[in-house]
């Protein structure tokens, strides 16, 4: 039977209906002349989000990798949370490629408010280093898909312009905190200065990132990308995908939701698993493992690759809903995970 993959939105296979799209695109060189798909997709994405400008890129990592050198110099800081995707997830590119450190607030579930920023900031003095940027995430992976009150973000946003310093935002799952909060990708950029938001999160697209913010930051950020190796040729490819998942796939989202919302539900009723399914907001789902059952990497280890999920933490799982995830496959899963927990559980 096919393994239930709950690893990552980013494990999707194109639909007959985007490889149809990707082949019919209009191609050229996105050095030279440009790629017309690649500058559509960029022209769409910047209005979308209420952006002067915007650049195709390969993955979220490079698009985050460019906001921060684009609107940072060697040897100042970043104020960020602690489990934020910049800093956990993307091999220290901010110290490796842009030469800054970080400073951590410690906000709930990764969300942090102005008074942090101002906490934070560093003053003028010359032992110091210059703060000059705030990294927000949005869903917050790590605070378990969390998304951010547009009121929150506005109050993180004043004080840090108040401050002089620039705001970015790793929107990766900018769809679902919109599908989630009912809002669009333009009321959350407003409060930014600069966004990447991925096509491979969600949206079922095989590849790429779009960094979205004024003219100026996106045109050093797309002479950065030529430094960092990511100057891209016949792209279009890959950016007719990604258009074609912003016309037909973001509607679907709230699916992932309420399919994440049902595991949890389910999940929390196994004894020796503990969710919270109250805190369930986007599509993913992280649980507890009590050390009766092992590790989390050896309970996930149990199910045998029936139900594919990753162990984040030494006691924690991590399950995330996609497009290729039914209402059947989660039930069946509920059924699984309880059997890999010792509960009595209906046969798969």
């Amino acid at each position: 039977m096919t393994p239930i993959d709950f690893r990552s939105d980013t494990v999707t296979q194109p639909t007959p209906a985007m490889r149809e799209a990707m082949m019919a695109a209009p191609l050229g060189d996105d050095v030279l002349e440009g790629d017309p798909s690649v500058r559509s997709l960029e022209a769409k994405v910047a209005e979308l989000l209420g952006k002067e400008a915007a650049l195709f890129v390969p993955s979220g990592t490079m698009a985050n990798l460019l906001a921060v050198r684009s609107q940072t110099q060697p040897g100042e800081e970043i104020i960020c949370d602690e489990n934020c995707h910049i800093y956990y997830y993307e091999a220290a590119g901010f110290a490796a490629v842009s030469g800054c450190s970080l400073r951590f607030t410690r906000g709930e579930r990764g969300l942090f408010t102005g008074d942090d920023v101002e906490r934070l900031v560093r003053h003028d003095d010359e032992h110091f280093p210059r703060t000059s940027l705030v990294c927000v995430e949005n869903t917050h992976n790590r605070g378990g898909g969390a998304v951010w009150p547009i009121e929150q973000l506005a109050d993180v946003y004043g004080r840090s312009t108040e401050l002089g310093l620039r705001v970015h935002m790793d929107g990766a799952r900018l769809w679902n905190a919109c599908a989630a909060s009912g809002l669009e990708p333009a009321d959350f950029a407003e409060f930014t200065d600069t966004v990447s938001v991925c096509f491979s999160k969600g949206l079922g697209c095989p590849f790429g990132s779009v960094l979205i913010g004024d003219k100026a930051a996106i045109a050093k950020a797309r002479r950065l990308r030529k430094v960092v190796g990511g100057a891209m040729r016949q792209a279009g490819l890959l950016a007719a995908a990604a258009s074609h998942a912003l016309d037909h796939n973001r509607q679907r989202i709230g699916d992932d939701h309420r399919r994440a919302s049902a595991l949890a539900e389910a999940i929390a009723e196994i004894p020796g698993l503990t969710v919270d399914a109250s805190r369930i907001e986007t599509n993913m789902v992280y649980f507890g493992v009590d050390p009766s059952l092992g590790t989390a990497a050896e309970f996930c280890a149990k199910l045998d690759d029936s139900v594919r999920m990753l162990d984040e933490s030494p006691q924690g799982v991590r399950a995330v809903m996609h497009l290729h995830i039914t209402d059947d496959d989660v039930a069946r899963a509920s059924d699984l995970i309880a059997q890999a927990a010792g509960a009595t559980g209906s046969p798969a």
